[in-house]
This record gives C-alpha cells, structure tokens and sequence, in this order.
C-alpha cells in the first residue's frame, strides 16, 4: 500500500486543480517539463517502444509529442481508472490498467517514470524499480524526491540506496542527475 490512499491523493487534486499538472500533485507545468527534459535526456532520439509508468494523464506522451521526440511505440501504465481513461483519450494510445509493484506489465525498450514512486513505501519503491528495469530491454529511466527527509505522505531517496538497488538488479550503467531540483533526482539504470 502506498503511504496515503492514491486514490484519494489524485482525485482531491484533480477536483481541485482539474486535468493539469497541479491536478497530479505537481508545482506547476514548469517543473514538470523540467523533469520530462532530465528524463528525455538520458534516453537516446530513436526508440521503438517506450513504457511510461505511472502515466498519469498522459502528460509525457503529450509533451513528447510537442517535441517531435516520439517513440514509434508509447505504452502508458497506470493503476488508477481514472488516469487510465484521461489518459487513453489525451494520448489515443495504448494505456495499461496494473499496479507495477504487483502485475505483470508489457515489455518495451525503455521505461520511464516521472513522479509515481513518490507516495509509496521504500519496499514498493523496490518492486516497481525492479519491475520497469526487468521489462525493459535497455533500462529504466525515473525520477523520484531524493534526500533523507523522513514524511508521512512522501517517498525520499538517497543515492547510496539508490546504488544498493542498482547492485541487487545486476545494473550495467547507472547514470543520474541530481542538479537540477531541489530535493529530485532522476536516474537512468541500463542493461548495456
């Protein structure tokens, strides 16, 4: 179980702030781009498919879109019905109901993940990490709050857990980036 109910973390938001990027518990549209461009930018031009989990409203695959930087394949992920239906209407792409720390999810080339590890507990955090990086053929690409702050709402992340999940997945190549937020880091574990 995530730390607060995801249910209700979303939907109090979106009643709030509407279909926005306030609406899934973000600063602003700003600081959400500036985290799709740190992601992006671990990631090579070319993919062929590429698995967003923890899709959200489809935000990414729109912004990817405004980019001229898609993949030939998105695949967007979600637990909550909610966001499975905005999104598939945003996008017009294919949106995967499933719970990553539990269900099995479709392999892809990369997976990405912007925000979704941040109210879930350290053990889930562990399963959905592993999850992405064992149905991706290159790697996984996220972020996630970074820090040793202690909340009852928020998921922070050191680097030295981070290095210690990249040993136990058996990780290649650990790239990150930490200098662009306070509080976030964005990670890239690939296979090669």
């Amino acid at each position: 179980m995530p730390r607060i109910d995801n249910q209700k973390f979303y939907s109090s938001a979106i009643l709030l702030h509407g279909k926005s990027a306030r609406g899934l518990n973000w600063r602003s549209q700003k600081t959400q781009e500036l985290r799709f461009d740190i992601l992006l930018s671990l990631l090579p031009k070319n993919i062929n498919t590429l698995a967003d989990a923890g899709c959200g409203f489809g935000d990414l695959y729109t912004y990817m879109k405004k980019k001229k930087t898609l993949p030939q394949t998105y695949i967007g992920i979600d637990s909550l019905v909610q966001m499975h239906s905005i999104a598939s209407n945003n996008s017009k792409q294919k949106i995967v109901l499933a719970d990553i720390t539990k269900d099995e999810i479709p392999n892809a080339d990369y997976y990405i993940c912007s925000g979704a590890m941040n109210i879930l507990h350290y053990f889930e955090t562990l399963l959905f990490i592993k999850n992405c990086f064992r149905a991706s053929r290159y790697g996984f690409v996220f972020n996630i709050l970074y820090g040793e702050k202690q909340s009852k709402s928020y998921n922070y992340i050191t680097r030295e857990k981070i290095e210690k999940i990249a040993i136990s997945l058996d990780v290649h190549r650990v790239e990150i980036r930490d200098a662009y937020m306070n509080n976030d880091i964005t990670v890239g574990l690939f296979h090669i």
